[in-house]
């Protein structure tokens, strides 16, 4: 049985009222992967903005299992120290990370960012040395668009990045990097210039779901 366990910040933990692109993920894979899989992690809560805090279940869609390792605010700095108990305790297999823009946008240049994405990958492999990660760049924003340093760094950071997984890669724990979903508008497919609306969540989910059939065939071609 494939465990996965989706990383994020708050666009993969989601806001009160939505379905997220984790729920979006689970429907894929009961569509597409042949046989048994579970959906892993430490957390289930969603965002609750009125109480600044992860502490809502109201998912738009509930029944489906919530598990996750993310948090509002939260990048690649704070799960490097996280990972590596979320991976041992929910015998993650595969991990579906979506990091960075929180890190650029308050707290290390991409340098440091690639650094603490040694640190994560470090650190999942020695919770499970087996462990494959399917890494998501970060995607369009509505401050990259306007600020072109800031988008100078998510550029530098997504090269950095994309060297850093085929430097690290090795056969018994692959790194696949995927692709920025296909055709991914800051208009459409969020509802702020950042967090995901619907149509977002199908494109996040599909990024991840393209990489890991083509890469692994695993699944199969997202149709959500």
């Amino acid at each position: 049985m494939l465990r996965f366990m989706p990383v994020g910040d708050s666009m993969t933990i989601g806001s009160a009222g939505e379905h997220t692109w984790r729920y979006r993920m689970w429907q894929h894979l009961c569509e597409t992967y042949g046989g048994p899989f579970r959906i892993v992690g430490p957390r289930t809560a969603l965002y609750d903005k009125s109480a600044d805090a992860a502490t809502s279940h109201a998912y738009a869609e509930p029944d489906f299992p919530q598990g996750h390792l993310a948090g509002w605010g939260e990048g690649w700095l704070h799960m490097a120290p996280l990972v590596g108990e979320a991976v041992r305790s929910g015998r993650a297999d595969v991990l579906l990370v979506s990091l960075g823009l929180i890190d650029l946008g308050f707290y290390t240049d991409a340098e440091q960012t690639a650094a603490n994405v040694r640190a994560f990958i470090a650190a999942a492999r020695e919770a499970n040395p087996r462990v494959r990660m399917v890494v998501l760049p970060v995607i369009p924003n509505v401050r990259a668009e306007a600020d072109a340093p800031f988008a100078a760094q998510v550029a530098r950071f997504n090269e950095l990045l994309a060297k850093e997984l085929a430097d690290l890669d090795e056969p018994r724990s692959p790194l696949l990097p995927a692709s920025l979903p296909a055709a991914y508008d800051t208009r459409r497919d969020t509802y702020d210039g950042t967090h995901p609306s619907a149509s977002g969540e199908h494109k996040i989910a599909a990024a991840f779901a393209e990489a890991m059939w083509q890469g692994w065939g695993l699944g199969g071609p997202y149709t959500g």
